[in-house]
């Protein structure tokens, strides 16, 4: 690690993910500090502030998802085979525990055991199991399953998984592909991220790796051609409209909202277009990063060496700072230790303050993060590598 030219590209990874966490927190205060009682990506009732607002954070699960790979397969350079997949294994099922209890209260500031909620921490953590047993196989094997997932999951939008009657639990297989909730685990649980097809995506970081042991111009000139290949087929797929995407895009009556219809794909589950369209600027942005440097650079890089630490601490943090922001506007704090979903009608700030109080924000956790970067710099403890 002391290699400058190691420093230098595993930098770039920190910095994408780091830039990837920071967009990530404007879309969790905006839950938790607006009442839009409608989706901030409904055209219809909504604005193009809103509606950016959103957008711009479906960068990051990807992003950071193909990440986790790209850094599990940096690791498989220094650890056997046994040794990784163990470790991916146990970190997988340490993250699906801390999606049920940790992550789940910060959300909700309720027992877990009244609701489960199962977002990009579940999906990360059934990927790593994934994983583990993958990397036992050829790189071709590996390459095959993820994109055999990647292209093909958008197959089960032709009702191979129907939608369940309405009012009813769905079984747990559901949640392969389909948000919804269940009742199957004696506890309701709510599923935001379907597993499909963020199992595909991981093993697509994990092979990435394998550019990070190029010379650093033939990396790079891979990284432009990848993404840009991406990007230019998202725009085809999209004007074709025959296959991976289910929602289809609509002229408006404004220049500007045709645009934003045309980029507004489905997260939930994220569809093939929507992977291309996010993933293939992330790996645009990683062929230039490890040429970049300044002040803005380094804190990205801070907050990427520790997302796990940025991922918990925000979402707290967020949560108790809406409850005195309702004190403060007359709801009372109780009001808000409580899902957002059920914050009181006459709650809730401009999108402008929004803005600012993400910059804020952003400037409160950096000291944290830059310290627990330094405790995980200097110790090597082998628990560190599960926070």
């Amino acid at each position: 690690m002391n290699d400058p030219a190691v420093k230098t590209r595993l930098n770039s990874i920190d910095f994408l993910r780091g830039l990837v966490m920071v967009i990530m927190a404007i879309d969790h205060l905006r839950d938790y500090f607006t009442n839009v009682p409608f989706d901030p990506l409904d055209l219809e009732q909504g604005d193009g502030a809103l509606f950016l607002t959103r957008w711009i954070t479906h960068f990051c699960a990807p992003i950071f998802v193909l990440l986790a790979g790209t850094s599990a397969g940096i690791m498989a350079a220094t650890r056997s085979t046994a040794a990784l997949s163990r470790f991916l294994f146990t970190r997988g099922l340490w993250l699906i525990f801390i999606e049920l209890t940790i992550v789940t209260y910060g959300w909700t500031f309720q027992s877990p055991s009244s609701l489960l909620i199962l977002q990009v921490i579940w999906a990360i953590g059934i990927s790593m199991i994934v994983l583990a047993a993958l990397i036992w196989l050829p790189k071709w094997a590996i390459a095959a399953f993820a994109l055999m997932i990647i292209f093909g999951h958008n197959i089960l939008d032709y009702g191979l998984f129907p939608e369940p009657s309405r009012g009813t639990s769905v079984p747990f297989w559901h949640f392969l592909h389909n948000r919804g909730f269940t009742l199957e685990l004696g506890i309701p649980a709510a599923n935001n991220y379907p597993l499909l097809p963020w199992i595909g995506v991981m093993p697509l970081g994990y092979l990435l790796a394998d550019l990070y042991r190029k010379p650093a111009e033939e990396r790079q000139k891979l990284l432009l051609r990848v993404g840009l290949a991406s990007v230019v087929a998202f725009i085809v797929a999209r004007l074709v409209g025959v296959y991976g995407e289910p929602n289809a895009f609509e002229v408006k009556e404004s220049p500007l909202h045709t645009v934003l219809s045309f980029i507004n794909t489905s997260k939930y589950p994220p569809s093939l277009l929507f992977l291309m369209m996010t993933l293939g600027p992330g790996l645009i942005v990683l062929s230039f990063a490890e040429h970049w440097r300044g002040r803005f650079v380094n804190w990205m890089v801070i907050f990427g060496r520790v997302p796990f630490f940025f991922y918990i601490l925000h979402i707290y943090v967020i949560h108790l700072l809406a409850m005195v922001a309702a004190e403060l506007q007359g709801s009372g704090w109780r009001s808000a230790a409580q899902p957002f979903w059920q914050y009181p009608a006459e709650y809730g700030f401009p999108l402008w303050a929004i803005w600012l109080f993400w910059a804020g924000l952003i400037v409160l956790l950096y000291p944290a993060c830059k310290w627990f970067a330094g405790v995980k710099a200097r110790r090597k403890d082998w628990w560190l590598s599960y926070l």
